[in-house]
């Protein structure tokens, strides 16, 4: 057997496969058809203190090799959360890291305060880079001194390990990433998705209601590793890696970018036991290259 074991924030995951906050709802409608049990970890969507309608529709749209989204962070709220959500991953063996939002500081803060006392949550990612959010995330998330205030507060008010979700919508990424780590990330996670748009030629129409999207998917991958790399070269925390991962070698090639962790996205909808799949393909791999330890690999292009 091989070791696909990861260390991460003081934890040990059986293999490094997560999901992309927003793409496995909590894992319920997934369950179906994939066991989360055999997860390094589940992500779940971003949770806010009092429930968010969203954008208005349409907000999903086809492009050429991913997807663009605005659905703008829809979810229950927090209370609805404990009470569904997390009795159901409760019942299951897997770590869960779970994605926070919200419009301000002070909504992060409360959010995470009541999240980090569950027994049940291993982590929390605090989601500050979502592109198709108008007010909070997209400011917190594009400006250092804010990202790192942000962080502070967040650490501060967090009695787990937490991790700053960054967006690619800046110019220098490794900056991003030494201002999370010294606002007191545990660590990282990149990248959310481009802001991207898209019109009807023939409606003469924006193709999405918010105008914008996040786009994601196979397309975004190589700029996707570009980033991490420069990134988990910047700061000394783990990473998790993503964008555009739609395979084993996808997911082997981020983790020698420099992630820990890598977490699959847009391929959800497209492939439902995706994950599963990478991981079993993983295990494939290092057979094949007499690879011991999945751990060996990560950053090993940081020579």
């Amino acid at each position: 057997m091989r070791d696909l074991s990861v260390s991460f924030c003081g934890m040990k995951f059986k293999n490094p496969v997560t999901c992309a906050s927003g793409t496995f709802g909590s894992g319920i409608e997934y369950s179906e058809f994939v066991d989360i049990d055999k997860l390094g970890a589940l992500t779940t969507k971003g949770v806010s203190v009092t429930a968010w309608e969203g954008n208005a529709t349409p907000r999903v749209a086809e492009t050429p090799s991913g997807m663009m989204n605005a659905i703008g962070l829809q979810n229950p709220g927090v209370d609805v959360f404990i009470q569904r959500d997390l009795a159901f991953l409760r019942e299951h063996d897997v770590p869960v890291i779970v994605n926070v939002c919200g419009h301000s500081t002070e909504e992060y803060v409360e959010a995470v305060k009541i999240l980090s006392d569950r027994e049940e949550v291993s982590c929390l990612e605090i989601n500050v880079s979502c592109p198709n959010v108008k007010e909070g995330g997209i400011a917190f998330g594009t400006d250092a001194k804010s990202l790192f205030s942000i962080t502070q507060a967040v650490k501060k008010a967090s009695k787990k390990p937490v991790i700053m979700k960054l967006s690619p919508n800046v110019t220098d990424i490794a900056l991003m990433a030494r201002s999370a780590e010294e606002g007191g990330a545990d660590a990282i996670s990149l990248i959310n998705t481009f802001t991207a748009m898209k019109i009807d030629i023939y409606r003469k129409c924006f193709v999405l209601a918010n105008r914008t999207g996040g786009l994601s998917g196979p397309a975004i991958h190589p700029i996707a590793v570009r980033m991490v790399y420069e990134a988990s070269k910047a700061v000394k925390i783990p990473v998790i890696g993503m964008g555009g991962i739609a395979c084993a070698e996808d997911a082997i090639e981020m983790m020698m970018a420099g992630a820990t962790l890598v977490a699959v996205g847009m391929m959800n909808f497209h492939e439902p036991a995706l994950m599963t799949d990478i991981i079993k393909d993983m295990e494939g791999y290092m057979e094949k290259t007499g690879l011991e330890r999945i751990s060996d690999i990560i950053g090993c292009m940081h020579g």
